[in-house]
């Protein structure tokens, strides 16, 4: 699939039906959207709300929560009502397999409250209960105005369609590669599925389609023939990505080599979270994954050299951490009262080297001394230099020096705003 860029250097998006889930637009011509999905129980109510709202507030727009028992089914209403008391508006989905038409059926209350449903077509049911159980959640999703993404796992698909494709294909004169007969299944169980549910009446501006592996060139492979058989809104993600490093690398080659294509109207990057770790990471890494290839702002962006033996001193690295952290702190608050602040750039340079140059290019930008330079630190603002830093107190000045150019260049906007 060829996508042609515009003059901006970024692909085209692939044209895809824009689909309304709760309020926030995924397709169509909006922006590709992040979403997250929690990992507490849902029955437990507080702990649900309260990871919920830190993904919100972090930048998740979309979060998804597992709905797999009566349980949680029930708590469902509650949760969301807890969630708008707080302020938290950011859409709801339920997560169904095996057993979401008998909940959603026998809690209306919770099929109310979510804003969409989340079944996988290879556990939605069995044999002859499969389109019976299929059809009742997309009668519930009709009922309710409710859209559904029809989310295909490689770890759980459709094992009678993948027989008879493999069948098939051992009697062909010339069969294919076991690989893409499985990739053909992932692909043709989604669009059957899709196909079904608007044969029951659930229009394409309801349903999303995902197809998710745990191989990045598999998964650039099922996506890419998805995206040319079909113009549903498509959710991009790398299932079992894993921990750490290893994920974040994987979840970046994959998603970015699809995105660079024109593929995908929301992402979720699946990350397996350390003992206790911070769940919102995963959110933090999606946006940064769009942030880097320019497809959207979400934060400040801060430049900062890697280190080398003129740098020996760690002022710069620990600069250069306190002005992040300070970001992504501020930015819950930054961003309701600075429009436009996640445009911002800034700068944190080790050493003469390069450090002057980059520093001009930011906003804001300051250039430390690396190893024998002058103790001094010129800061640049708006490509000038704006003046020199000296002494023990150079962060705290640079931090508040940060704070006075967002307030002078974005509490304009926000006053201007509100004068209109």
């Amino acid at each position: 699939m060829t996508v042609s860029n515009s003059a901006s250097g970024r692909p085209h998006r692939r044209e895809s039906v824009a689909v309304d889930v709760g309020g926030v637009i995924v397709g169509g011509p909006a922006p590709v959207i992040v979403q997250s999905m929690t990992n507490t129980d849902t029955a437990d109510i507080d702990g649900t709300v309260a990871q919920v709202a830190a993904l919100a507030r972090a930048g998740s727009e979309l979060v998804r929560i597992t709905v797999d028992r009566d349980e949680a089914a029930k708590a469902v209403p509650h949760i969301k009502e807890k969630l708008l008391k707080r302020g938290v508006k950011v859409p709801l989905v339920g997560d169904f397999h095996y057993i979401g038409h008998k909940l959603l059926g026998d809690n209306p209350a919770a099929a109310e409250a979510l804003d969409k449903y989340r079944i996988n077509p290879g556990n939605v049911g069995f044999k002859d209960k499969k389109d019976k159980q299929f059809g009742a959640i997309i009668e519930t999703a009709l009922r309710h105005s409710k859209p559904v993404r029809i989310g295909v796992n490689w770890g759980s698909l459709d094992q009678e369609l993948l027989t008879h494709l493999m069948d098939e294909n051992a009697r062909s004169p010339e069969p294919r590669d076991a690989r893409d007969v499985m990739h053909e299944a992932i692909v043709q169980s989604a669009l059957m599925s899709a196909t079904r549910a608007e044969e029951l009446g659930l229009g394409a501006d309801r349903i999303i389609l995902s197809a998710k592996v745990s191989s990045v060139q598999d998964l650039v492979s099922v996506y890419t023939m998805l995206a040319a058989r079909c113009r549903y809104a498509l959710h991009l993600g790398l299932t079992e990505a894993g921990m750490g490093s290893k994920g974040i690398v994987a979840s970046s080659a994959a998603l970015g080599l699809l995105l660079q294509q024109g593929i995908g109207d929301t992402i979720r990057v699946s990350l397996t979270p350390e003992p206790n770790g911070d769940r919102t990471l995963e959110v933090q890494v999606a946006q940064e994954i769009l942030q880097t290839m320019g497809f959207r702002a979400f934060v400040p962006v801060v430049a900062a050299c890697p280190g080398c033996g003129r740098t020996t001193s760690t002022v710069f690295q620990e600069l250069a951490r306190e002005v992040q952290d300070m970001i992504r702190d501020r930015m819950p608050e930054w961003k309701t009262r600075y429009p436009g602040v996640e445009t911002l750039n800034l700068a944190v340079m080790g050493c003469i080297v390069n450090g002057p140059g980059e520093s001009k290019h930011a906003d804001v930008g300051i250039s430390l001394p690396g190893t024998g330079e002058s103790p001094a630190a010129p800061v640049f603002i708006d490509g000038q230099k704006a003046m020199t830093l000296r002494g023990p107190n150079i962060a705290a000045e640079f931090r508040a020096i940060v704070e006075d150019y967002i307030e002078r260049k974005y509490g304009v906007r926000s006053r201007r705003d509100v004068a209109e």
